[in-house]
């Protein structure tokens, strides 16, 4: 079983743009939402490649319970609520392949360590890892 830990899930919504403008007022051409994080990627990856893994997902607020249903239709997941809200990133994507990223901060140490012990559990069932990204709040 591969298990992947994703600490700072997000949920990314890409617009579509025609051009970007400073200051402008911008109608999109066409809007969408991806789960996102380091882990939730390898996990949505393996799924695709039809291999099974599991997910270790913090999630907290709407946004990550959003993130959460979206996810279980194909990710088998272990989630874990913390406080605070899962962070939204917004990507503005210009026909000619320029692309704009806007990501909230993530979580604080603290709030990671807050299930750190769930984690570790988890961690003990493990057959491969990986390890993508960095820990939210440490540079």
């Amino acid at each position: 079983m591969i298990l992947t830990l994703t600490l700072n899930p997000s949920l990314d919504r890409t617009i579509e743009v025609g051009s970007l403008t400073r200051g402008a007022v911008i109608r999109a051409a066409a809007a969408h939402l991806d789960p996102g994080g380091k882990g939730v990627n390898v996990s949505r990856a393996l799924l695709a490649n039809q291999v099974r893994s599991r997910a270790i997902i913090p999630f907290g607020g709407a946004e990550g319970q959003q993130l959460v249903a979206m996810l279980a239709e194909g990710i088998d997941m272990i989630t874990v609520p913390v406080g605070g809200t899962t962070r939204s990133n917004v990507t503005l994507a210009e026909p000619d392949g320029t692309v704009t990223k806007i990501n909230e901060p993530g979580r604080g140490p603290a709030q990671v360590r807050e299930k750190g012990a769930v984690a570790r559990s988890a961690l003990t069932k493990l057959l491969v890892s990986g390890y993508g990204g960095g820990v939210p709040g440490l540079r």
